[in-house]
């Protein structure tokens, strides 16, 4: 076909020379830019700022985190120039960086989850890890204020309720225990507290086939004192429970001879306070530089002091110190200073810090004679004097 069969499609004999080149380079722009197009360069040219809310070039929002899809990066850096030049850039920059950041989030979330030694927990809140140290006893003698207190700490996280994994649910397995503990990032050492541990005998050597590295520490507090505080903790639940004095010696009492029984050991409030007998069976399994042996009373008359101790003890930084406490005089032992953005301080509940009941005298002398020498015993083997007797 000749060029004289195309004239009387383009006859632009009715324009000017200078109209009809303009339509010619128009053209020629138009037929360029389709021809780029179909071979796919126009996913990398420029497109206009409306093209954001596009379903191609849309921000999207998956489980929460901000990001683009990655075929519109490219783009996205285009528009940044021109949002900068309208000032909008801030916001769209940080969307990009967050995009960035939740991606390598994944990545790294991905990763770790291979790894069967510790049960991964995503969006960068760490991982759920067997407790490096734990506080094994003993009832009634501070553990819950020592573990409240330990949680100011920003590199302690504890269990909040006692686990007793080591003496009541032992067999539902490892990996059900570590599920309780909370998640902790590097840094930060896993705890819990369960004053039950020093008195069972299976405990220590279930913890130490755990980790024999478990740091372990005991709160002790003068026998006698623990065990009338122990009744007067079951008195509260059982109203109708007999007197200490008939539960703690054999035979109970009579008229014509008060506390003529011996020391009834049996009784858990009495068995308890034996400490020397309990430390025996857990250094079987534990040299005596795992232990930390904190003392009740010096927790209540100077918490700064033997926070300091167990702060060192478990290889902290001293931050928990006496500007945290104050000692409240209804109670009876130390609080908590009021946190920030908190309207009252922290104290442990209504079921700390009870009053006791009365006790004769005769049967807290007995007691006394019965725990010196397991107490002096207990001093020897931890190179403690806690002043009982």
């Amino acid at each position: 076909m000749g060029w004289g069969n195309w004239r009387p499609r383009f006859n632009f004999g009715h324009l000017k020379v200078q109209s009809k080149v303009s339509v010619f380079l128009t053209m020629i722009i138009i037929v360029t830019c389709l021809f780029y197009c179909l071979t796919g360069y126009c996913e990398s040219s420029p497109r206009p700022l409306y093209d954001q809310q596009s379903s191609r070039g849309k921000v999207h929002a998956d489980d929460g985190t901000v990001h683009l899809s990655q075929r519109h990066r490219t783009n996205a850096q285009w528009n940044i120039s021109v949002l900068r030049q309208l000032h909008l850039s801030n916001r769209f920059e940080s969307l990009l960086q967050e995009s960035e950041d939740a991606t390598h989030q994944r990545s790294t979330d991905q990763t770790a989850g291979s790894s069967n030694n510790n049960i991964t927990v995503s969006n960068n809140f760490g991982t759920k890890e067997f407790p490096q140290a734990i506080i094994i006893g003993v009832k009634k003698g501070g553990t819950r204020a020592l573990l409240e207190f330990l949680r100011i700490h920003p590199d302690v996280r504890a269990v909040g309720a006692e686990p007793h994994f080591f003496d009541r649910f032992y067999d539902r397995g490892l990996d059900w225990y570590r599920s309780l503990m909370p998640r902790t990032l590097e840094g930060q050492i896993t705890m819990e507290k369960t004053p039950s541990y020093f008195v069972t005998k299976e405990a220590p050597r279930r913890v130490h086939a755990m980790s024999r590295q478990t740091r372990l520490i005991v709160v002790v507090r003068d026998p006698v004192t623990r065990a009338v505080s122990d009744y007067a903790q079951t008195l509260s639940k059982t109203p109708g429970l007999p007197p200490f004095q008939t539960l703690a010696f054999k035979n109970g009492t009579t008229a014509s001879s008060p506390l003529a029984g011996l020391v009834d050991t049996s009784w858990s409030a009495v068995r308890i306070g034996v400490y020397a007998k309990h430390l025996e069976t857990w250094l079987r399994y534990f040299p005596l530089r795992s232990f930390l042996f904190v003392s009740g009373e010096r927790l209540v008359s100077d918490p700064a002091g033997e926070m300091e101790r167990v702060q060192d003890f478990l290889g902290l930084k001293r931050v928990v110190g006496a500007k945290h406490f104050y000692f409240n005089q209804t109670k009876g032992f130390p609080c908590l200073k009021k946190p920030e953005g908190s309207s009252r301080p922290r104290c442990l509940g209504k079921s700390k810090g009870r009053t006791h009941p009365p006790i004769p005298q005769e049967a807290l002398r007995r007691l006394r004679e019965f725990y010196r020498p397991f107490n002096l015993k207990f001093y020897q083997m931890t190179g403690q004097d806690f002043g009982w007797d």
